[in-house]
C-alpha cells in the first residue's frame, strides 16, 4: 500500500519506495503468563479452525494446569465446542472477551 502522507522539501514531490509483490502470511500463537510466554507456535499461512484446534491439542493443553484461565476473543474457531471441551478437560477455565463496540 502506498504511503499517502510524508515529508518533502517545499516545492518538491514526495518520493517513497513502496514494497510490492506477494507477501507470505505467518501466524504466531502463544499463551501469555504473568512471568513468561508459554506454548509458542508458528505456522505458515492464516489461522483456521483446524489449525487452531491442532494448536490447542498439541501445544497448549500440555502446558495448562487446573485453575488456569484461557482468555479468547470471539473468533469463530475460538468458540468451537470441541476447543472449549478440550480446554475444560484439563480443569482450565475459559473467559471470552466482550464483542468490540466502539462508542
Amino acid at each position: 500500500m502506498a504511503p499517502l502522507r510524508g515529508w518533502a522539501p517545499r516545492g518538491s514531490r514526495l518520493l517513497a519506495k513502496v514494497p510490492h509483490g506477494r507477501w507470505k502470511t505467518m501466524t504466531f500463537l502463544a499463551a501469555l503468563r504473568h512471568d513468561r510466554i508459554d506454548a509458542p507456535w508458528f505456522i505458515e499461512g492464516p489461522i483456521d479452525g483446524v489449525s487452531f484446534r491442532t494448536y490447542v491439542e498439541k501445544v497448549l493443553l500440555p502446558t495448562l494446569q487446573p485453575g488456569d484461565i484461557v482468555v479468547l476473543d470471539n473468533l469463530g474457531s475460538h468458540r468451537s465446542k470441541a476447543v472449549r471441551q478440550l480446554i475444560r478437560s484439563v480443569g482450565a477455565k475459559l473467559f471470552f472477551l466482550p464483542k468490540y463496540s466502539p462508542t
